[in-house]
């Protein structure tokens, strides 16, 4: 009978996390998995990996920093870049400013919608207004950049 009541218990208590507003399970749990494929550069590009393809982009904070984007000039599928090179630019009503490839690889797909749609990065910078998907020559490179923490302080440190 104890058995009962504590299985019953347990149902229960399951049931009552499921609809609780406060997650069940640990949010770290899956943050650190994002943390494991989502890479930053300093100069503000992001770069989220899936086995050897990195979708790249500009992070929330450099949209924010830009104001209202007005134009995106993307490479071509096929183009190749090493880290570091320039492989587009962004113009809003306050600049215009470079955007570098966190690492090297050949351009496999380009972002066409922000051709048409260059605010989307305004509004989804870190998802639907992705940059370019590139297929990655050099995963060592990946070490070099910052985690999503490390990324936070960067942001931080230089805002103040």
């Amino acid at each position: 009978m104890a058995s009962v009541l504590i299985a019953h218990a347990a149902r229960r208590s399951a049931v009552h996390a499921l609809r609780s507003s406060r997650p069940a399970f640990s949010s770290s749990l899956f943050t650190s998995s994002r943390l494991m494929s989502t890479y930053y550069t300093p100069a503000h590009e992001y770069c989220k990996v899936e086995g050897n393809v990195a979708t790249i982009g500009i992070t929330d904070f450099a949209q924010a920093a830009l104001g209202d984007i007005v134009f995106v000039d993307l490479p071509e599928a096929g183009d190749e870049f090493e880290a570091k090179d320039s492989f587009g630019s962004v113009e809003s009503v306050k600049a215009a400013s470079d955007v570098y490839a966190p690492i090297s690889g050949k351009v496999l797909e380009v972002n066409d919608a922000l051709s048409d749609d260059p605010g989307m990065v305004n509004t989804g910078a870190e998802d639907a207004a992705w940059f370019i998907k590139m297929e990655m020559s050099n995963a060592s490179e990946l070490e070099g950049l910052m985690n999503e923490a490390q990324y936070k302080d960067h942001c931080e440190k230089e805002a103040h």
